[in-house]
């Protein structure tokens, strides 16, 4: 069952966490942002970040002021946990899930992230 932005924005951390894992399993995908530069990153105050979300409308509700020409762009969840996670462990990047412009995301380690995937 798919939610409304205001929804899903209203939703703890934890709660965004468990809706993306379930909304990826059924859609078979993510949803970055891009640039001219690849995908969108963001930084913690120890990370740096690959954002996702469950759907083209919550990741293009976050491309506002620095992020208004980003694009929304599909993942499928094949190629994310085949060629997406390697690389994010590679590179030593973390995923943040689903942030929400008001108020931190949660940060998750790209084992772990595959690993609820894969359940």
């Amino acid at each position: 069952m798919s939610l409304s932005i205001q929804q899903v924005m209203q939703m703890s951390p934890d709660k965004r966490y468990t809706y993306l894992l379930e909304q990826a399993k059924v859609g078979q995908q993510l949803w970055i942002l891009t640039d001219e530069h690849g995908s969108v990153m963001l930084n913690s105050e120890d990370e740096d970040c690959v954002p996702v979300w469950p759907d083209k409308a919550l990741a293009e509700y976050w491309a506002t002021e620095d992020w208004v020409d980003c694009k929304a762009k599909a993942i499928s969840l094949s190629d994310w946990l085949d060629r997406w996670t390697p690389g994010l462990i590679d590179d030593d990047l973390y995923v943040v899930v689903c942030p929400n412009p008001a108020e931190d995301g949660l940060v998750v380690d790209p084992d772990m992230f595959d690993e609820d995937l894969r359940r």
